[in-house]
Protein backbone atom coordinates (compact mmCIF):
# COMPACT_ATOMS: atom_id res chain seq x y z
CA UNK A 1 0.00 0.00 0.00
CA UNK A 2 2.67 2.66 0.89
CA UNK A 3 4.66 2.01 -2.83
CA UNK A 4 1.10 2.35 -4.12
CA UNK A 5 0.67 5.87 -2.88
CA UNK A 6 4.31 6.85 -3.47
CA UNK A 7 3.83 5.86 -7.13
CA UNK A 8 0.60 7.98 -7.33
CA UNK A 9 2.15 10.78 -5.51
CA UNK A 10 4.88 10.74 -8.25
CA UNK A 11 2.50 10.49 -11.04
CA UNK A 12 0.73 13.70 -9.33
CA UNK A 13 4.22 15.49 -9.65
CA UNK A 14 5.03 14.49 -12.76
CA UNK A 15 1.72 15.75 -14.43
CA UNK A 16 2.04 18.75 -12.48
CA UNK A 17 5.85 19.51 -13.42
CA UNK A 18 5.40 18.30 -17.53
CA UNK A 19 1.97 20.44 -17.23
CA UNK A 20 4.11 24.09 -15.97
CA UNK A 21 7.00 23.23 -18.17
CA UNK A 22 4.08 23.03 -21.23
CA UNK A 23 2.51 26.04 -20.01
CA UNK A 24 6.05 28.41 -19.83
CA UNK A 25 6.50 27.08 -22.98
CA UNK A 26 2.94 27.55 -24.25
CA UNK A 27 3.21 31.55 -22.95
CA UNK A 28 7.06 31.90 -24.00
CA UNK A 29 6.59 30.99 -27.48
CA UNK A 30 3.19 31.57 -28.80
CA UNK A 31 4.01 33.44 -31.60
CA UNK A 32 6.85 31.59 -32.91
CA UNK A 33 4.52 28.25 -33.11
CA UNK A 34 2.19 30.39 -34.97
CA UNK A 35 4.82 31.51 -37.40
CA UNK A 36 6.26 27.99 -38.17
CA UNK A 37 2.95 26.59 -37.87
CA UNK A 38 1.36 25.10 -41.62
CA UNK A 39 -2.00 23.58 -41.87
CA UNK A 40 -1.41 22.60 -45.58
CA UNK A 41 1.93 20.79 -44.50
CA UNK A 42 0.05 19.11 -41.82
CA UNK A 43 -2.50 18.07 -44.31
CA UNK A 44 0.30 16.65 -46.62
CA UNK A 45 2.11 14.70 -44.59
CA UNK A 46 -1.05 13.57 -43.04
CA UNK A 47 -1.56 12.15 -46.20
CA UNK A 48 1.50 10.56 -46.21
CA UNK A 49 0.81 8.07 -42.89
CA UNK A 50 -1.66 5.09 -42.47
CA UNK A 51 -5.09 5.27 -41.56
CA UNK A 52 -6.34 6.12 -37.76
CA UNK A 53 -8.97 5.58 -36.03
CA UNK A 54 -10.78 7.93 -33.35
CA UNK A 55 -12.29 6.30 -30.43
CA UNK A 56 -14.97 8.37 -28.57
CA UNK A 57 -18.04 8.29 -25.93
CA UNK A 58 -19.87 9.23 -28.45
CA UNK A 59 -21.22 6.72 -32.03
CA UNK A 60 -21.23 10.64 -33.81
CA UNK A 61 -17.37 9.82 -33.68
CA UNK A 62 -18.33 7.43 -36.96
CA UNK A 63 -19.78 10.36 -39.31
CA UNK A 64 -17.19 12.69 -37.83
CA UNK A 65 -14.51 10.86 -38.91
CA UNK A 66 -16.25 10.26 -42.94
CA UNK A 67 -16.35 13.71 -42.59
CA UNK A 68 -12.98 14.15 -42.11
CA UNK A 69 -11.65 11.69 -44.59
CA UNK A 70 -13.88 13.55 -46.99
CA UNK A 71 -12.72 16.78 -46.64
CA UNK A 72 -9.23 15.92 -46.23
CA UNK A 73 -8.47 13.17 -48.39
CA UNK A 74 -6.66 11.56 -45.15
CA UNK A 75 -8.52 8.03 -43.93
CA UNK A 76 -9.85 7.89 -40.63
CA UNK A 77 -12.63 5.83 -39.09
CA UNK A 78 -14.68 6.59 -35.46
CA UNK A 79 -15.55 4.04 -33.09
CA UNK A 80 -17.70 4.36 -30.04
CA UNK A 81 -16.24 3.47 -26.99
CA UNK A 82 -16.58 4.02 -23.20
CA UNK A 83 -14.61 5.79 -20.83
CA UNK A 84 -13.02 2.88 -19.16
CA UNK A 85 -12.93 1.14 -22.11
CA UNK A 86 -10.74 3.76 -23.72
CA UNK A 87 -8.35 4.17 -21.03
CA UNK A 88 -7.97 -0.22 -21.08
CA UNK A 89 -7.58 0.01 -24.46
CA UNK A 90 -5.22 2.76 -25.01
CA UNK A 91 -2.71 1.06 -21.86
CA UNK A 92 -2.67 -2.51 -23.41
CA UNK A 93 -2.34 -1.24 -27.16
CA UNK A 94 0.61 1.02 -25.85
CA UNK A 95 2.30 -1.83 -23.93
CA UNK A 96 2.19 -4.38 -26.59
CA UNK A 97 3.25 -1.73 -29.12
CA UNK A 98 0.17 -2.10 -31.07
CA UNK A 99 -1.81 1.11 -31.50
CA UNK A 100 -5.33 0.70 -32.52
CA UNK A 101 -6.61 4.00 -30.99
CA UNK A 102 -5.02 6.71 -32.45
CA UNK A 103 -7.23 9.28 -31.17
CA UNK A 104 -9.05 8.96 -27.88
CA UNK A 105 -11.81 11.79 -27.47
CA UNK A 106 -13.60 12.64 -24.12
CA UNK A 107 -11.58 9.81 -22.05
CA UNK A 108 -12.10 9.40 -18.63
CA UNK A 109 -10.15 12.22 -17.45
CA UNK A 110 -8.86 11.45 -14.00
CA UNK A 111 -7.14 8.33 -15.37
CA UNK A 112 -6.25 10.22 -17.94
CA UNK A 113 -4.25 12.77 -15.76
CA UNK A 114 -3.12 9.92 -13.07
CA UNK A 115 -2.11 7.31 -15.84
CA UNK A 116 -1.93 7.69 -19.52
CA UNK A 117 -0.30 10.84 -19.66
CA UNK A 118 2.38 10.97 -16.62
CA UNK A 119 3.14 7.50 -18.20
CA UNK A 120 3.53 9.14 -21.42
CA UNK A 121 0.91 6.64 -22.82
CA UNK A 122 -0.39 9.61 -25.06
CA UNK A 123 0.34 13.11 -25.45
CA UNK A 124 -1.75 16.10 -26.12
CA UNK A 125 -1.21 18.45 -28.81
CA UNK A 126 -3.30 21.69 -28.89
CA UNK A 127 -3.39 23.32 -32.46
CA UNK A 128 -0.85 26.80 -32.43
CA UNK A 129 -3.33 28.15 -35.16
CA UNK A 130 -6.43 28.40 -33.12
CA UNK A 131 -4.42 28.69 -29.52
CA UNK A 132 -5.53 31.53 -28.78
CA UNK A 133 -8.97 30.89 -29.06
CA UNK A 134 -8.53 28.53 -26.40
CA UNK A 135 -9.12 29.22 -22.90
CA UNK A 136 -4.94 28.49 -21.47
CA UNK A 137 -6.91 26.38 -18.74
CA UNK A 138 -8.01 24.30 -21.62
CA UNK A 139 -4.95 23.79 -23.48
CA UNK A 140 -2.52 21.46 -21.65
CA UNK A 141 -4.39 18.66 -21.53
CA UNK A 142 -6.55 19.55 -24.73
CA UNK A 143 -10.35 19.89 -23.66
CA UNK A 144 -11.96 19.46 -26.91
CA UNK A 145 -15.45 19.31 -25.75
CA UNK A 146 -17.25 19.64 -22.14
CA UNK A 147 -20.42 17.61 -21.84
CA UNK A 148 -22.92 19.80 -18.91
CA UNK A 149 -24.72 17.02 -16.82
CA UNK A 150 -27.41 18.81 -15.44
CA UNK A 151 -30.03 18.66 -12.76
CA UNK A 152 -33.43 17.56 -14.56
CA UNK A 153 -36.96 17.05 -14.08
CA UNK A 154 -40.71 16.37 -15.66
CA UNK A 155 -42.26 19.18 -17.86
CA UNK A 156 -45.49 17.40 -17.85
CA UNK A 157 -45.42 16.65 -14.04
CA UNK A 158 -44.04 20.80 -13.11
CA UNK A 159 -44.58 23.83 -14.19
CA UNK A 160 -41.09 24.96 -13.23
CA UNK A 161 -37.82 23.04 -11.49
CA UNK A 162 -39.26 21.71 -8.25
CA UNK A 163 -35.47 21.88 -6.39
CA UNK A 164 -33.80 24.97 -5.82
CA UNK A 165 -30.89 23.61 -3.92
CA UNK A 166 -29.47 20.26 -3.44
CA UNK A 167 -29.87 19.80 -0.06
CA UNK A 168 -33.43 19.15 -0.96
CA UNK A 169 -32.47 16.04 -2.68
CA UNK A 170 -31.68 14.19 1.21
CA UNK A 171 -35.47 14.90 2.22
CA UNK A 172 -37.52 12.43 2.57
CA UNK A 173 -40.18 13.24 -0.50
CA UNK A 174 -37.57 12.42 -3.16
CA UNK A 175 -36.85 8.92 -1.15
CA UNK A 176 -36.38 6.56 -4.05
CA UNK A 177 -37.40 8.80 -6.59
CA UNK A 178 -33.59 10.07 -7.34
CA UNK A 179 -31.54 8.93 -10.55
CA UNK A 180 -28.14 9.36 -11.59
CA UNK A 181 -25.23 7.39 -13.90
CA UNK A 182 -24.27 4.46 -12.30
CA UNK A 183 -21.34 5.64 -10.68
CA UNK A 184 -19.41 2.65 -10.61
CA UNK A 185 -20.14 2.11 -13.83
CA UNK A 186 -19.21 5.61 -14.87
CA UNK A 187 -16.70 6.57 -12.47
CA UNK A 188 -17.09 10.62 -13.08
CA UNK A 189 -19.69 10.71 -10.66
CA UNK A 190 -17.49 9.76 -8.48
CA UNK A 191 -14.99 12.09 -9.67
CA UNK A 192 -17.29 14.63 -9.19
CA UNK A 193 -17.64 14.32 -5.44
CA UNK A 194 -14.08 14.79 -5.21
CA UNK A 195 -14.33 18.07 -7.13
CA UNK A 196 -17.13 19.42 -5.38
CA UNK A 197 -15.23 19.07 -1.85
CA UNK A 198 -12.07 20.22 -3.08
CA UNK A 199 -13.37 23.26 -4.78
CA UNK A 200 -16.59 23.81 -3.51
CA UNK A 201 -17.31 22.57 0.40
CA UNK A 202 -17.80 26.07 1.43
CA UNK A 203 -20.72 26.51 -1.23
CA UNK A 204 -21.92 23.23 -0.33
CA UNK A 205 -21.91 24.57 3.54
CA UNK A 206 -23.76 27.35 2.72
CA UNK A 207 -26.53 26.14 0.43
CA UNK A 208 -27.35 24.13 3.39
CA UNK A 209 -27.36 26.98 5.69
CA UNK A 210 -29.43 29.21 3.06
CA UNK A 211 -31.99 26.63 3.16
CA UNK A 212 -32.65 25.77 6.26
CA UNK A 213 -30.99 28.64 8.17
CA UNK A 214 -28.88 27.16 10.17
CA UNK A 215 -25.09 26.23 10.42
CA UNK A 216 -24.24 22.59 8.97
CA UNK A 217 -23.58 20.50 11.69
CA UNK A 218 -21.59 16.67 10.55
CA UNK A 219 -19.77 13.96 11.93
CA UNK A 220 -18.41 13.59 7.90
CA UNK A 221 -14.95 15.03 6.90
CA UNK A 222 -16.52 17.76 4.83
CA UNK A 223 -20.24 19.18 3.61
CA UNK A 224 -19.38 17.60 0.42
CA UNK A 225 -19.67 13.81 2.55
CA UNK A 226 -22.21 14.87 4.47
CA UNK A 227 -24.29 15.87 1.51
CA UNK A 228 -22.93 12.76 -0.73
CA UNK A 229 -24.34 9.90 2.44
CA UNK A 230 -27.51 12.21 2.85
CA UNK A 231 -28.21 11.77 -0.82
CA UNK A 232 -26.83 8.00 -1.03
CA UNK A 233 -29.74 7.69 1.70
CA UNK A 234 -31.98 8.51 -0.42
CA UNK A 235 -31.83 5.29 -2.50
CA UNK A 236 -31.32 7.33 -6.05
CA UNK A 237 -31.65 4.86 -9.23
CA UNK A 238 -28.54 4.15 -10.66
CA UNK A 239 -28.47 2.84 -14.62
CA UNK A 240 -27.56 4.23 -17.98
CA UNK A 241 -28.05 7.34 -19.30
CA UNK A 242 -31.17 6.06 -21.11
CA UNK A 243 -32.79 4.21 -18.12
CA UNK A 244 -31.85 7.62 -16.25
CA UNK A 245 -33.47 9.88 -18.85
CA UNK A 246 -36.56 8.09 -19.42
CA UNK A 247 -36.96 8.11 -15.82
CA UNK A 248 -37.15 11.76 -15.74
CA UNK A 249 -38.82 12.21 -18.91
CA UNK A 250 -41.14 9.60 -19.73
CA UNK A 251 -44.46 11.16 -20.09
CA UNK A 252 -47.58 10.02 -18.40
CA UNK A 253 -46.33 9.69 -14.85
CA UNK A 254 -47.78 10.58 -11.43
CA UNK A 255 -44.56 10.73 -9.74
CA UNK A 256 -41.65 11.26 -12.41
CA UNK A 257 -37.61 10.73 -10.93
CA UNK A 258 -35.55 14.04 -10.39
CA UNK A 259 -32.06 13.36 -12.03
CA UNK A 260 -29.35 14.56 -13.07
CA UNK A 261 -28.01 13.99 -17.05
CA UNK A 262 -26.40 15.17 -19.75
CA UNK A 263 -27.82 17.70 -22.25
CA UNK A 264 -27.13 15.05 -25.10
CA UNK A 265 -30.23 13.23 -23.70
CA UNK A 266 -32.25 16.36 -24.37
CA UNK A 267 -33.18 15.64 -27.75
CA UNK A 268 -35.18 12.87 -27.46
CA UNK A 269 -37.43 15.44 -26.35
CA UNK A 270 -38.34 15.51 -29.95
CA UNK A 271 -37.07 11.62 -31.03
CA UNK A 272 -38.99 10.33 -28.62
CA UNK A 273 -41.58 12.58 -27.13
CA UNK A 274 -39.84 12.94 -23.24
CA UNK A 275 -40.08 15.66 -21.34
CA UNK A 276 -36.93 16.93 -20.07
CA UNK A 277 -36.65 20.05 -18.74
CA UNK A 278 -33.05 22.14 -17.23
CA UNK A 279 -33.06 23.16 -13.46
CA UNK A 280 -31.85 26.60 -13.45
CA UNK A 281 -30.91 28.12 -10.29
CA UNK A 282 -29.82 25.52 -7.94
CA UNK A 283 -27.60 26.23 -5.48
CA UNK A 284 -24.31 25.51 -5.21
CA UNK A 285 -25.09 24.35 -9.13
CA UNK A 286 -27.43 23.13 -11.41
CA UNK A 287 -25.21 21.07 -12.77
CA UNK A 288 -21.16 20.43 -14.00
CA UNK A 289 -19.08 20.70 -17.04
CA UNK A 290 -17.37 17.26 -17.56
CA UNK A 291 -14.07 18.26 -20.20
CA UNK A 292 -14.02 15.67 -22.65
CA UNK A 293 -10.00 15.42 -23.78
CA UNK A 294 -8.37 15.05 -27.16
CA UNK A 295 -5.18 12.68 -26.55
CA UNK A 296 -3.07 11.11 -29.38
CA UNK A 297 -1.28 7.77 -28.85
CA UNK A 298 2.24 8.09 -27.87
CA UNK A 299 3.25 5.49 -30.48
CA UNK A 300 0.94 5.95 -33.33
CA UNK A 301 2.32 5.72 -36.92
CA UNK A 302 0.13 8.70 -38.36
CA UNK A 303 0.90 11.12 -35.90
CA UNK A 304 0.48 14.32 -38.34
CA UNK A 305 -3.09 12.76 -39.29
CA UNK A 306 -4.05 12.63 -35.49
CA UNK A 307 -3.19 16.17 -34.87
CA UNK A 308 -5.13 17.49 -38.08
CA UNK A 309 -7.84 15.10 -36.41
CA UNK A 310 -7.84 16.92 -33.36
CA UNK A 311 -7.19 20.07 -35.00
CA UNK A 312 -10.69 19.49 -36.89
CA UNK A 313 -11.95 18.69 -33.44
CA UNK A 314 -11.82 22.44 -33.02
CA UNK A 315 -13.25 23.45 -35.84
CA UNK A 316 -17.08 24.46 -35.86
CA UNK A 317 -17.26 22.09 -38.85
CA UNK A 318 -15.71 19.26 -36.89
CA UNK A 319 -17.76 19.34 -33.37
CA UNK A 320 -21.21 20.44 -34.64
CA UNK A 321 -22.70 16.75 -34.23
CA UNK A 322 -21.62 17.56 -30.73
CA UNK A 323 -22.48 21.10 -29.87
CA UNK A 324 -26.06 20.32 -30.99
CA UNK A 325 -26.18 17.70 -27.94
CA UNK A 326 -25.07 20.88 -25.79
CA UNK A 327 -21.53 19.86 -25.57
CA UNK A 328 -19.46 22.95 -25.51
CA UNK A 329 -16.45 23.28 -27.78
CA UNK A 330 -12.87 24.27 -25.82
CA UNK A 331 -12.46 26.81 -28.65
CA UNK A 332 -14.17 30.12 -27.46
CA UNK A 333 -15.28 31.59 -30.76
CA UNK A 334 -17.53 28.54 -31.20
CA UNK A 335 -21.24 28.45 -29.78
CA UNK A 336 -24.13 26.31 -29.71
CA UNK A 337 -26.80 26.21 -31.68
CA UNK A 338 -30.02 27.78 -31.52
CA UNK A 339 -31.55 25.10 -31.53
CA UNK A 340 -29.88 23.10 -29.05
CA UNK A 341 -32.95 21.45 -26.96
CA UNK A 342 -31.89 21.70 -23.47
CA UNK A 343 -30.87 25.74 -23.77
CA UNK A 344 -28.20 25.25 -21.65
CA UNK A 345 -26.33 27.94 -23.27
CA UNK A 346 -27.92 30.45 -20.70
CA UNK A 347 -26.87 28.58 -17.98
CA UNK A 348 -23.24 27.86 -18.10
CA UNK A 349 -22.41 29.91 -15.83
CA UNK A 350 -24.53 27.84 -12.87
CA UNK A 351 -22.71 24.58 -13.88
CA UNK A 352 -19.55 23.42 -11.52
CA UNK A 353 -16.53 23.39 -13.92
CA UNK A 354 -13.89 20.26 -13.49
CA UNK A 355 -10.60 21.26 -12.91
CA UNK A 356 -8.10 19.02 -14.70
CA UNK A 357 -5.10 20.36 -12.46
CA UNK A 358 -6.69 18.17 -9.53
CA UNK A 359 -7.65 15.33 -11.48
CA UNK A 360 -5.16 13.08 -10.67
CA UNK A 361 -5.93 13.37 -7.38
CA UNK A 362 -9.73 12.54 -8.49
CA UNK A 363 -8.40 9.54 -9.45
CA UNK A 364 -6.55 8.31 -6.60
CA UNK A 365 -9.57 9.20 -4.08
CA UNK A 366 -12.35 7.33 -6.86
CA UNK A 367 -12.48 3.98 -4.92
CA UNK A 368 -12.74 5.71 -1.36
CA UNK A 369 -15.87 7.77 -2.75
CA UNK A 370 -17.31 4.87 -4.37
CA UNK A 371 -16.45 2.68 -1.04
CA UNK A 372 -18.34 5.86 1.01
CA UNK A 373 -21.44 5.44 -1.32
CA UNK A 374 -21.86 1.87 -1.25
CA UNK A 375 -21.55 2.03 2.47
CA UNK A 376 -24.40 4.76 2.93
CA UNK A 377 -26.70 3.18 -0.19
CA UNK A 378 -29.45 1.64 1.52
CA UNK A 379 -31.08 -0.06 -1.49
Amino acid sequence: MTQTIKTQKERRQTAASALALIFSLALGGTARAEDVFNLDALIEAAKKEPPITVYAVTGKIVDTAEAFTAKYGVQASGKKVNEATQVELMIREHQAGNIVGDVSLATDVASAMGQLLPESIVTSWTPPDIENDISEKLRNPLVVVSDPHVWTYNTEKYDKCPVTNIWQLTEPQWKGKLAMLDLFDKPLYADWFNQIETHHDADVAKAYEDLYGKTLETGEQSATAAWVKAFAENDPLLSDSSTVAEAAGAPGQAEPFFVITSTAKYRDNEAKGLKLGLCSGVQPFSGFLYPGFGLIAAQTKSPNAAKLFVRYLMTEEGIAPQTIDGKISGNAKIGLPADEASGIAKHLDELMAFDAATAADDFDKRESWQDFWRVNYKK
